[in-house]
């Protein structure tokens, strides 16, 4: 030790179960340790203390009159050991913690309540508030404090505002069962530019990134169903209005048999970035941290599963 007369919390330890024992032997049954290694302990700060801390009395361990304002103090600090287990213990539940987030809709209707899920497992105790936004709403929602970070499949220039890869998706046709597609193992961009399609507005920013499948061919394609988010746009195949081209994250609980919807693979590589916003002058809690690596993963696991 660098001072001789400091004590450490486990000859604290060591102490607090002599005095409330009585004995060695009890002391070592509460720290459930050898009985050797309590009277080395004593020894060694009855040594370094130099005082008597105990006399023996019937077999017992007694404080001396010189320790008992030493044991006063003992007591104090194990409470307050106490008391900051009991606060570490609430902090690993995330006790009196919430975390404020976003995204936009693509990222926040399966995924977003997946890592939620993993989140609440870890810390049971844990409040979170999650808004769904779009894209060009990300600003205002970081830079007034709103929350912590958005989970966007665009990303943009601006000075108070750092991006971080989040996941690669891809995107995949989406047919109603009875559909021509539908029969299909795969499909391409002519295949699909074919038929009328429900889509988002090629304006919007994630409408670009699902409109670029078709740019890239110089196909043309029609939209005769725009709608702004994929929920609607899936509600919208349902009724067999039209084919729709959408990202693998927004489709990802219809992998499998659905009763109305089919999920085609489409031949041409289609990935896209996602992303975290954040702002540049502030660091994330560790909670919401966590809340983004559980994301992550649960994107990288759908990306990696696939559609074929």
């Amino acid at each position: 030790m660098a001072n001789e007369k400091s004590l450490t919390l486990r000859q604290i330890e060591v102490l607090r179960a002599v005095m409330v024992a009585g004995s060695i032997a009890g002391a070592a049954r509460i720290l459930n340790v050898a009985q050797p290694g309590i009277s080395r302990t004593m020894k060694h700060l009855e040594t370094s203390l130099g005082i008597k801390l105990f006399t023996r009395s019937g077999g017992r361990y007694v404080p001396t009159p010189e320790s008992q304002q030493v044991f006063l103090q003992l007591q104090e600090v194990h409470k307050k050991l106490l008391h900051l287990q009991v606060s570490i213990g609430q902090m690993e539940r995330g006790h009196d913690v919430e975390i404020s987030l976003a995204s936009v809709p693509s990222i926040a209707n399966v995924m977003v309540p997946r890592a939620a899920a993993g989140l609440k497992a870890r810390y049971p105790d844990i409040r979170m508030n999650i808004e769904i936004l779009k894209i060009e709403e990300a600003i205002d929602f970081l830079l007034l404090g709103k929350g912590q970070f958005v989970c966007m499949s665009h990303r943009f220039d601006h000075p108070s505002i750092v991006f971080e890869h989040l996941a690669v998706g891809n995107l995949v046709c989406v047919a109603h069962r009875d559909h021509p597609l539908a029969r299909l193992e795969r499909v391409t961009a002519a295949d699909i530019a074919a038929f009328p399609l429900i889509g988002i507005d090629p304006a919007d920013p994630y409408g670009a990134i699902l409109a670029e499948i078709f740019a890239r061919q110089g196909l043309d394609f029609r939209i005769e169903i725009r709608a702004r988010f994929g929920t609607t746009v899936l509600g919208l195949v349902r009724q067999n209005l039209g084919v729709a081209v959408l990202d693998n994250f927004t489709v990802a609980e219809l992998h499998g048999p659905d009763r109305d919807i089919r999920l085609v693979p489409i031949a041409e590589k289609t990935p896209f970035r996602t992303y975290v916003a954040r702002r540049s002058d502030l660091e994330i809690s560790g909670f919401a941290e966590a809340f983004i690596a559980l994301l992550r993963g649960e994107m990288d696991a759908v990306t990696r599963r696939g559609f074929s």
